[in-house]
């Protein structure tokens, strides 16, 4: 097989570091994979030095340079225009047997290479990203991205040779829908275990290096404030942790927004540079965080669509063995903390549930072996597994 892999995201972009490269890694031990070629979009105009962070003989990349400092909407206009021509001249060369796209929006751009070629593909990470950017008040429902993207998610539900959702629940939807059961497997985002695990030394050594005491409560946030995740709320919910675990509350935020604007926002809640830590962090120094924290946040927009999610975060968070103050509703993440623990669930528009999740969480902190029990969530739900059992049922090993 030669296998044309397609990210939309960028080459060090956490996203591909963190759902792509253990992908690639899978595909490239199969005996009978003779070729990879990885294809990522790149936006900042230029093509980055390709390295990947494990022995990649049978890999070879190719980017997609878009071209920056436009208009959003002619950017993406043109990307859409010109990168299926550039795929189909790639899949040619490459002698592709099959495309294989990561995410809906990378699914479109496959989609549009079989118009031109036939050339079958299959899409992971398949969820429903128009109504995801819509119900998240990105895009407008007359927005010409949203309307295509819908299309184009028609058309991949028509037309894809496998579809793999991360959630049980957009299964369950995809079937209803019509699309035959034998397309899809569900691969919820996998996770490193072995990378996110929990790791006692870098604990000590992180909140030493943070001025963290030993007994200090510390939670984690590890993502964006605002677009599909919640802003001020967010804030808001960092403040009730702090309210409840008094002063041993400590709280680290791994994010990519502006970090002074991030640090002022906590300090107008009470979560002053003596008690918070915010950077920006590389992927690999992640897990030494999450090692040094008790518990996480993933305050995550609920939206109806966001059912059939699977956040990347939770899955790292649980590996680390750390219990989640989870919005509620969202994948099947949400059933699972209720159904076997893990974390607590919260909704905004029940006000007294922050405290209570608050509170169930800290519970959680009282039991021994918290960290295990966690860990083993992980392992059940976000195992590399599940991809592999996925590739073997959509492309059997010959």
């Amino acid at each position: 097989m030669r296998i044309l892999f397609l990210s939309y995201w960028g080459l060090t972009d956490p996203l591909t570091i963190s759902t792509v490269f253990p992908h690639l890694q899978l595909l490239q031990q199969r005996a009978d994979v003779e070729s990879v070629l990885l294809v990522t979009i790149e936006r900042n105009g230029t093509a980055p030095a390709f390295e990947l962070p494990f022995p990649a003989d049978k890999i070879t990349y190719a980017p997609l340079v878009s071209e920056p400092g436009r208009n959003v909407l002619l950017t993406k206009t043109d990307d859409f225009l010109r990168f299926p021509k550039e795929l189909v001249r790639l899949a040619a060369e490459h002698r592709s047997s099959f495309l294989l796209a990561r995410g809906a929006p990378a699914g479109a751009l496959a989609y549009l290479v079989w118009k031109q070629n036939k050339l079958p593909f299959y899409v992971e990470s398949f969820e429903p990203h128009a109504d995801y950017m819509l119900e998240s008040g990105v895009w407008r429902r007359y927005d010409p991205r949203y309307l295509f993207q819908r299309h184009w998610e028609r058309k991949q539900k028509e037309l894809a040779r496998g579809l793999m959702p991360v959630a049980e629940n957009y299964r369950r939807q995809l079937m209803k829908e019509g699309v035959p059961a034998e397309r899809i497997v569900t691969v919820p985002c996998s996770v490193n275990l072995a990378a996110f695990g929990y790791d006692a030394t870098r604990r000590a050594q992180v909140r030493t290096q943070l001025g963290f005491p030993a007994e200090a409560i510390v939670g984690i946030y590890v993502g964006k404030f605002g677009d599909i995740y919640y802003d001020q709320e967010a804030y808001e919910l960092f403040r009730a942790a702090a309210e409840h675990f008094g002063p041993q509350f400590r709280l680290i935020v791994l994010t990519p927004n502006p970090l002074d604007e991030v640090r002022a926002r906590l300090a107008a809640v009470g979560l002053g540079p003596e008690v918070s830590f915010v950077t920006k962090a590389p992927h690999h120094e992640v897990p030494g965080y999450l090692s040094a924290a008790d518990f996480a946040f993933a305050p995550i927009k609920p939206a109806d669509c966001r059912q059939f999610c699977s956040p990347i975060k939770v899955g790292e968070y649980w590996a680390s063995g750390l219990p989640v103050v989870l919005t509620e509703g969202v994948g099947d993440d949400s059933d699972i903390i209720k159904a076997e623990g893990g974390g607590a669930i919260f909704n905004v528009e029940r006000p007294a549930s922050i405290p209570a999740a608050i509170q169930r969480v800290a519970s959680i902190l009282n039991e021994p072996d918290y960290r295990q029990k966690t860990s083993q969530l992980a392992a059940h739900h976000r195992s590399l597994d599940r991809a592999r059992q996925a590739y073997a049922a959509f492309f059997p090993e010959r």
